[in-house]
């Protein structure tokens, strides 16, 4: 797919990037930011999820090599089966994606926005720990970590918050569930981005403003780690997926 963008929609989606990178680096959720701004310039959803997907990947990338020293497996289950599975799932998602008609996928997006939004609230303003002293069996670690990476490599909103949610119930400590789900995650979107690649659909002057704008963010981000209250992020966040979400119900 290739676009010829005004210069005020690519300003829009360098911004979205901006905000989508600074996001991702204080809490997480700048797809919600990205989605609909791609959908404002005039993508079909299907064209704006595999666009997104590509144009923040080197984000990812920045924040797995961050914390790969802290990024382990759950008990008997080591890392390395995690990753492949994530991989793995990863690619069974994105080749979903891609099967999927995009009059299909449009009707879709306004129930995984809003699966997506609940899991991200209810990840980010839950006050209990997840942790529990008997984690749980491998095999079911290993079977809902397969469901999260194709959906991962499907759509993506809200699987940082189901893997941490996973891993701190099988048994994990936060910190370190932190940095594994966040090698997970580029694993599985490193998979989807190399499918993605070779799609009609991405359109790649957005995919380029998006990704310089989101690589800026991310050093923002960084800068801003222990200044910005976290709680005021996230809010703003949930705020934009229930919009997003009441809005693809209004046009689905």
């Amino acid at each position: 797919m290739h676009s010829a963008l005004d210069s005020h929609l690519i300003l829009l989606i360098g911004l979205a990037g901006l905000y989508a990178g600074t996001q991702n680096t204080l809490a997480g959720g700048g797809s919600f930011v990205t989605f609909p701004a791609l959908l404002l310039a005039g993508l079909n959803p299907l064209a704006a999820n595999i666009t997104s997907t590509i144009a923040l990947f080197p984000s990812q990338v920045n924040m797995a090599w961050g914390g790969r020293g802290l990024a382990d497996g759950v008990g008997p289950l080591k890392f390395r089966t995690l990753f492949i599975i994530s991989l793995v799932g990863g690619i069974a998602g994105a080749l979903l994606l891609l099967s999927t008609p995009a009059s299909f996928f449009a009707r879709l997006v306004p129930w995984l926005i809003l699966f997506a939004t609940a899991v991200f609230t209810w990840g980010s303003f839950r006050t209990k720990p997840l942790h529990t002293a008997d984690g749980m069996p491998a095999w079911l670690l290993m079977a809902i970590q397969s469901g999260i990476a194709i959906y991962g490599g499907y759509f993506g909103g809200g699987i940082g918050f189901l893997m941490l949610a996973a891993l701190t119930i099988a048994g994990q400590a936060v910190r370190t569930s932190i940095a594994t789900k966040n090698v997970l995650a580029m694993a599985m979107n490193a998979s989807a981005v190399v499918i993605f690649a070779f799609s009609s659909q991405v359109d790649w002057p957005a995919v380029f403003a998006l990704g310089i704008g989101a690589v800026a963010g991310s050093f923002i981000g960084g800068a801003l780690m222990n200044r910005l209250p976290e709680k005021a992020l996230r809010l703003f966040v949930v705020a934009v997926g229930v919009v997003l979400t009441v809005w693809m119900f209004l046009r689905s």
